[in-house]
C-alpha cells in the first residue's frame, strides 16, 4: 500500500493533535491504529472536517500526526480511561495472521473485543463499530446471490479465523443488553485486498487456481480504501446495523481465471479436502481445510443497507482483482504454504500437479515416521 502523497502527509501533520477548534462531529477513537486497516482509516478520518478529533490507540505510535495517540494493550482495563470523551470506537485491533498461533490469536481477539465493549460502555461512548467479515455467512451451496445483511450466519469455526469473528459477533450482539444505551455497528467485508495476506489473497499465488470438481464459486472482492469509506459512514451514523460491503456484482470462476491467466487445476473435493485436512494437520500449510469452502461456493453479499445509505464502492470486481495479482507477483504458494526462492522455481517449472504430489509424498514420510516412533 502507497503512503500518502508527502504534501498531503505535511498538510495534516501541521494540524494540532487536539480538538479542532470550534469543529463538530464525533471524537473518534481507533484501536489497531498503527498499521494496516487501522491506519488508513485513522488518516482518513484525521483529514475529514465531519470529525473533530481522532483518538488513535495501539502498542506503539503511528505515523498519523493529526491524531492524539495512547500507547497500550487493547485487552488492558485502562483503556476505559483512555476512550473517556470519544463519542465512537472503531475496533480494528485484531490479528488474522495465518502463522499466529490459533489459540494465542483467539485470546488476543476475544478478549480485546470484550474489553473493548466494557470500556466504551463504562467510559460513556454511544457507539461501537466492529469489523469482522463476509466470512461469517458461511460459503455454503445453497446461499443465494446476492446474501442479504440479515441472512442467517451458518458460518463454522473450521475456516482461519472464522471462529473468532463468529464469537466476535456473537458478543456485538450481547453488548447492547449487557450496557443499556451502547450501540454496535458490524461492519462485514467480502475478500479484502490491499495490502493483506489471507488465504484467500494466497489462492492467487498458486501456480494453478485449484478448483473443487462440482463447486460453484463465485468471487467477491473489497479494496481496503472502500472498507475504509465504509467504516466512515458507520463511523458518522450514516448507516447503521450489520452493514455488508465490497464491489458491486461478483466474478465466476471462469472470469476469473480468463481475467488472471491463471489456468485451473480440478481436484475431486474427497481428494482436495483430505489433503488439506493431512497437510494442516502435520504443520505443512497454515490453512485448515475449512478455508477451501470459501473458494468452492459463494458468500457474495448485497451490501443494500451501505447502498440505501448513499455509499458506492470506487473499485469493481475487476479493478480490484488486478491490483490483487499485481500485488502477489513473483509470490509462489502450494497448498497455502508460500514458498521460498528454490521451491518457487520448482513449482514453477513443474507445476502445481507435481507440488501436490511432493506435498503428498512428505504426509507419507511424515506417517511412517510416526509409525518408527
Amino acid at each position: 500500500m502507497s503512503s500518502p502523497d508527502p504534501q498531503v502527509r505535511a498538510a495534516r501533520n501541521q494540524s494540532t493533535s487536539s480538538a479542532r477548534p470550534g469543529a463538530r462531529g464525533p471524537v473518534v477513537a481507533v484501536t489497531g491504529a498503527a498499521s494496516g486497516v487501522g491506519a488508513l482509516l485513522t488518516e482518513r478520518l484525521a483529514a475529514s472536517a465531519e470529525v473533530r478529533q481522532v483518538v488513535a490507540i495501539d502498542e506503539r505510535r503511528g505515523e498519523c500526526e493529526a491524531a492524539q495517540w495512547q500507547i497500550l494493550d487493547v485487552r488492558d482495563p485502562a483503556i476505559a480511561e483512555k476512550l473517556r470523551g470519544a463519542d465512537v470506537v472503531v475496533h480494528l485491533a485484531l490479528d488474522l495472521d495465518l502463522e499466529t498461533d490459533a489459540a494465542a490469536r483467539t485470546a488476543y481477539n476475544v478478549r480485546g473485543t470484550q474489553t473493548v465493549l466494557t470500556a466504551a460502555a463504562a467510559a460513556g461512548v454511544h457507539r461501537v463499530v466492529l469489523c469482522t467479515s463476509a466470512m461469517v455467512y458461511g460459503a455454503l451451496p445453497d446461499n443465494e446471490l446476492p446474501l442479504s445483511e440479515d441472512a442467517e450466519l451458518r458460518a463454522t469455526a473450521e475456516a482461519t479465523g472464522v471462529g473468532d469473528l463468529l464469537e466476535i459477533e456473537r458478543l456485538a450482539r450481547r453488548a447492547p443488553r449487557a450496557h443499556p444505551g451502547l450501540n454496535v455497528t458490524v461492519v462485514r467485508p467480502a475478500v479484502l485486498v490491499g495490502g493483506v495476506d489471507t488465504a484467500l489473497t494466497r489462492y492467487f499465488e498458486s501456480p494453478r487456481l485449484l478448483v473443487v470438481a462440482g463447486s460453484r464459486p463465485a468471487w467477491q472482492f473489497c479494496h481496503v480504501d472502500d472498507l475504509c469509506s465504509a467504516l466512515e459512514y458507520a463511523v458518522l451514523e450514516k448507516a447503521d446495523g450489520e452493514l455488508a460491503v465490497g464491489c458491486d456484482g461478483w466474478l465466476e470462476q471462469e472470469e476469473v481465471e480468463e481475467l488472471s491467466g491463471i489456468r485451473r487445476m480440478e481436484l475431486p473435493s474427497a481428494v482436495a479436502l483430505g489433503a488439506a485436512a493431512r497437510l494442516h494437520r502435520i504443520g505443512l500449510t497454515p490453512s485448515p481445510a475449512g478455508d477451501l469452502a470459501y473458494t468452492m461456493y459463494p458468500w457474495v453479499v448485497s451490501g443494500s443497507r451501505l447502498h440505501d445509505a448513499g455509499w458506492r464502492p470506487k473499485h469493481t470486481n475487476e479493478e480490484v482483482l488486478a491490483e490483487l495479482l499485481e500485488e502477489v507477483s513473483g509470490r509462489h504458494t502450494v497448498a497455502g504454504r508460500r514458498l521460498g526462492r528454490k521451491d518457487a522455481t520448482a513449482a514453477g517449472a513443474a507445476g502445481a500437479t507435481v507440488a501436490l504430489l511432493g506435498a503428498a509424498a512428505v504426509v507419507r514420510r511424515a506417517r511412517k515416521a510416526r509409525r518408527r516412533l
